[in-house]
């Protein structure tokens, strides 16, 4: 399933510490945090992760996640 997230990540580093946070958590998951769109999307492919364990993770490193349709 794919679950897809506006954030305001705003840098690489930034960037690879919200994909390696998920990715310890779900390892067979596909993460990526799109840069250069406007609402810093981060996109999550996983059987596992539901919404609210992605957003619990982001807001818990002091990131706003929010869902997009």
């Amino acid at each position: 399933m794919v679950k897809v997230f506006k954030t305001d990540i705003d840098t690489p580093k930034k960037a690879r510490l919200i994909i390696d946070q998920l990715l310890q958590l779900h390892p067979k998951g596909r993460i990526t945090v799109d840069l250069e769109d406007c609402d810093k999307v981060l996109r999550v492919e996983t059987k596992q992760a539901t919404t609210s364990d992605i957003m619990d993770t982001v807001h818990n490193k002091g990131f706003e996640c929010e869902v997009l349709p």
